[in-house]
């Protein structure tokens, strides 16, 4: 088993030592990001089915949740500025939900099976109860009790060098499926071991 120590790892711990290993990006990928969602761009998050949420806890941790839903699910407004998506039914936890209220920041991944691009965007979010966009939003026939509404600061587009190392969408590098914990046998296994840890 792999174990850590601090005392036996070189840290970094400023800007300056990071910029002695990776040299600073090409201007036009420094300053690649844009204050609104353009028309291609609109139709990327409107083909993404899985996109990825992610919010601040009220003591400042960090908490980050995958949505999916069939593509379009995502409205992006006339204006270019703002989208919104639907809280779909979970496990009723909430957190990102509950995070909005207290910070507003939200990040967001938004990813296209078999597209090795990710799109990104930050913001603000405001929760919503109601709006006559819910229609739009319905899944078969039936409307999200509660949506988000993101008012975009910023947009752009990540390579692809993650998904293309990941092998995400290549099934010969999948590992063997039957080999892999189910979800209760991983939650059982996390609640034993924080018990015996005292985690």
């Amino acid at each position: 088993m792999t174990t850590w120590r601090r005392e036996d790892a070189q840290l970094v711990t400023t800007e300056e030592e990071l910029r002695e290993i990776v040299q600073p990006p090409a201007p036009v990928i420094a300053n690649k990001s844009v204050a609104g969602i353009d028309d291609l761009s609109r139709k990327f998050i409107h083909a993404a089915t899985l996109y990825f949420v992610a919010t601040t806890f009220p003591d400042g941790g960090l908490d980050v949740s995958p949505r999916g839903d069939p593509a379009g699910s995502v409205l992006v407004f006339d204006d270019g500025r703002t989208l919104a998506f639907a809280d779909r039914p979970g496990n009723r936890r909430l957190d990102s939900l509950r995070n909005l209220l207290v910070h507003p920041r939200i990040g967001m991944l938004f990813v296209v099976p078999g597209r090795e691009d990710v799109l990104r965007i930050n913001g603000r979010a405001t929760v919503v109860r109601s709006a006559p966009f819910f229609d739009e939003l319905a899944d078969d026939g039936v409307k999200p009790a509660l949506a988000v509404v993101v008012e975009v600061e910023e947009l752009f587009v990540h390579c692809a060098n993650a998904l293309r190392r990941s092998g995400a969408w290549e099934p010969s590098t999948w590992p063997d499926q039957e080999a892999l914990p189910g979800v209760g046998q991983l939650f059982k296994s996390q609640m034993e071991t924080a018990k015996l840890r005292g985690w």
